[in-house]
Formats: C-alpha cells, sequence, structure tokens
C-alpha cells in the first residue's frame, strides 16, 4: 500500500512519522484487532502532526475509508465507524488515524454495554506508587461486589479499570453504576480519590472519571497509539505486573516491542487470558448498595 506524507513528523519530541504509526498498526494488528472488532470506533486524525489541529471523527459522512465498515443503521443518516480487518486498520492509519476509541458495547447490541470503564485520572504532582494504590484498592471494592475487573496504562497519564459485562444493563444502568463505584471511592477515602473533574477537587488525589460509560461515548482501545507527546501506548496489564510500571504511558512506540515480544512467548498467559470467560453484569441492586456505604 502507498503511504502519502509518509515521512511527515508526527510528534516532534519523538520523532515519531507517519510512517512509523502505520507500520506499528500493521505490526500489533494481531492483538489490536479482536479489541475493535464489531464495535463502533471513533478516530482522532492528526493532519499537520500533534502541533496541528486534531479532527475527533465518529462517522464518515464524506470521504469514504477503504475497507472500513459502516455501521450506518445505529444512528440515522450518519453512519459509524468499524474497523473489522487489517486492511481498515491500516486506511484508517494512512488517513492520519492516531487514536482509536471503541464503544463500550458492540454494534450488533449498541444499547446493551458490555463493559464499565473507570479512568483513574491523577494529579500530575501525584507519585505514580498513590495511583498504582488507587487502582488496587478500586480493584478491592469491585471485587468486594463479586466483580472482576482489568487493568490497562492509558498511554497518558494514569489507568484504565475495566469491567467486562454480560450485555443486559442499560447505559443509564452502566453509568449509575459507575458513578456510585466513583463516589463510594472519593467518599471511603476522601484524601486519595475525588469524583469530581475540578482542578480544585483534582488537586492531590485520583479523579475518578465515570463519565465514558454513556451511549457514543468511548474508551482509547486497547493497543491504541495515543495522540500526545511522546507517543504512548494503551496496553493491557495483569494484576500482577502493575507495581512494576512506572506511568500511564509506560510503552510508548519507542519501546512497544518490548511488549509485544513478551506477548509472543508460548507459555506466558495473555495479561487479559480470562477476560472472554467472565460473567458478571451490574444491577439498581448493586448501585443502591454502593450509594448507601455498604459493598
Amino acid at each position: 500500500m502507498r503511504i502519502t506524507s509518509a515521512r511527515r513528523i508526527i510528534d516532534v519530541e519523538s520523532g515519531t512519522r507517519k510512517l512509523d504509526v502505520v507500520r506499528y498498526y500493521a505490526r500489533v494488528a494481531p492483538w489490536l484487532l479482536p479489541h475493535l472488532r464489531d464495535r463502533p470506533v471513533s478516530l482522532l486524525r492528526a493532519p499537520q502532526g500533534l502541533g496541528g489541529e486534531l479532527l475527533f471523527q465518529r462517522h464518515l459522512t464524506r470521504m469514504p475509508i477503504p475497507g472500513v465498515t459502516l455501521h450506518d443503521e445505529l444512528e440515522s443518516g450518519h453512519p459509524l465507524i468499524g474497523i473489522d480487518s487489517l486492511d481498515a486498520l491500516i486506511n484508517v492509519a494512512q488517513m492520519d488515524g492516531v487514536e482509536l476509541h471503541t464503544w463500550n458495547a458492540r454494534a450488533a447490541d449498541v444499547d446493551a454495554p458490555d463493559r464499565v470503564v473507570l479512568d483513574l485520572d491523577p494529579d500530575p504532582a501525584l507519585g505514580w506508587d498513590r495511583v498504582i494504590e488507587a487502582a488496587e484498592l478500586t480493584r478491592a471494592l469491585l471485587g468486594d461486589l463479586g466483580l472482576e475487573a482489568f487493568c490497562q496504562t492509558s498511554g497518558g497519564k494514569g489507568l484504565h479499570i475495566v469491567v467486562p459485562l454480560v450485555p443486559s444493563a442499560s447505559w443509564d444502568d452502566a453509568k449509575a453504576f459507575a458513578r456510585a463505584v466513583a463516589q463510594r471511592l472519593a467518599s471511603g477515602w476522601p484524601t486519595q480519590f475525588t469524583a469530581t473533574q475540578s482542578a480544585e477537587h483534582h488537586k492531590k488525589k485520583v479523579y475518578v472519571d465515570y463519565h465514558r460509560n454513556v451511549r457514543g461515548a468511548g474508551t482509547a482501545a486497547a493497543y491504541s497509539v495515543r495522540a500526545r507527546p511522546g507517543m504512548g501506548v494503551c496496553v493491557p496489564i495483569a494484576w500482577d505486573e502493575l507495581a512494576q510500571t512506572t506511568g500511564g504511558a509506560h510503552w510508548t512506540l519507542a519501546n512497544i516491542d518490548v511488549r509485544l515480544k513478551q506477548l509472543n512467548r508460548p507459555k506466558r498467559p495473555a495479561p487479559w487470558a480470562r477476560y472472554a470467560q467472565v460473567r458478571q453484569t451490574v444491577s439498581s441492586e448493586l448501585t443502591l448498595r454502593l450509594e448507601e456505604g455498604g459493598a
């Protein structure tokens, strides 16, 4: 495939070129595509690099992208994007797509979320050890509710905690549950967490962002590059690997191949090996228990 403007610098800090992003997505496709398939995907594009205007795109209305699936039945008149193949993935990168965000539901059942995502966003003044502690506390709270959670580096400042679900709850149920978890963490550990986004409340705390659990919102996909200086990458990790991470951008385009080689080891279990086997739900009763201060 011919890549136009292949030598264009996307990120001055790391010297990353457009061709480097395209080649990365080609290499990582075996791990990335399972996280993209059958889901609406939103793109963050950087036609002039990170120093230019970044374009967030949810729909394909003017210029088609070869190989991309169109979910035109989900939002009338506004086809949503699907990336279900290597061909589609490379063409999206050719069209300057850098970040890939997936909905928390599959296209076949778009009104029934199949996961809840909590974004642990730390104040930059916090040490990384505080973020690790926040993730472990979040996992413990969810575990007390009988829910299994998974962790990934965000490629930015923090961590994503992902709770897989059997797709039975509504979007309202999913958001109410996520909000209740965030507020329970903030009330139980008020010096460590906040559920309020404002800078005043965020100071020296981890903000638990629950707002992406609504129809149409997205989360940066596992193995997606982030359109930020340094070109961090979202990477799923096992809980016993968390203590060895050094930040939300522990992996970047510069060192991600080390991680991919680890994943290729035949006897090494995948970090999210149990994800597809987990069968759990959230309910209004569970949310009420959280709101009443129980677990």
